[in-house]
């Protein structure tokens, strides 16, 4: 089974208001060429799901410079300026999760949970509006589950069902986010054959991937 998709056609998928994961770490492991892609269609109001808003001129910061978001949550904005300029001027909706805390919440919208407890972020503003649950003596955080329309993630070898590998720190926040998302999309930079690739070496199974893109 051949889940090859073109540009053209995934960007037909995209619309106004969609929720999108990206994985990435600084713009390491983005899929650019689907960034890409979601630059020229233009689409708006987008929610996006990310670690970080990298730089201006890289990843998910070039939707940020092109005002395609509406809605951010992440845990870091410090390296893209206009994340926070955008911020400062109401025009983005910000809402930082603590970077682990950002990843099990990923995490437990893939796997169907009802959220995450975590001791991060008590008295901060973290915790503005969050239900706290008191577990043998100690407060927790109840963090919900976060899922999407899209999870759009890079994989470094894959093969034409979708089988993917990360190499390195890659692999960052691509595995869980591609268990969370209605549709997930891989940019591979090496496709193998279907079977052509190790069981033991695979990180996320082709059963998650619906499209890919090379």
């Amino acid at each position: 089974m051949n889940k090859a998709i073109s540009a053209e056609k995934l960007s037909a998928l995209f619309k106004d208001g969609m929720t999108i994961m990206v994985g990435g770490f600084l713009a390491n492991g983005t899929p650019e060429r689907i960034i890409d892609e979601l630059v020229k269609s233009g689409v708006k109001d987008l929610t996006l799901i990310a670690n970080d808003t990298s730089y201006p001129d890289r990843g998910c910061g070039r939707l940020i410079a092109n005002h395609q978001v509406k809605k951010l949550i992440a845990s870091h904005i410090g390296t893209n300026p206009m994340t926070g300029d955008q911020m400062n001027t109401g025009e983005l909706i910000i809402e930082f999760s603590p970077q682990g805390t950002l990843a099990e919440r990923v995490r437990a919208g893939g796997a169907g949970l009802g959220g995450v407890l975590t001791p991060t972020g008590l008295g901060t503003v973290i915790e503005e509006g969050k239900q706290k649950i008191e577990i043998d003596g100690e407060v927790f955080l109840l963090e919900k589950p976060i899922r999407a329309d899209f999870a759009f993630i890079k994989g470094s070898v894959g093969d034409e069902f979708g089988n993917l590998i990360y190499k390195g720190t890659t692999q960052n926040f691509q595995p869980l986010m591609a268990m969370a998302a209605d549709c997930v999309v891989a940019e591979i930079e090496e496709i193998r054959p279907t079977g052509q690739i190790p069981m033991e070496q695979i990180h996320t199974s082709g059963i998650f991937v619906d499209y890919i893109l090379q």
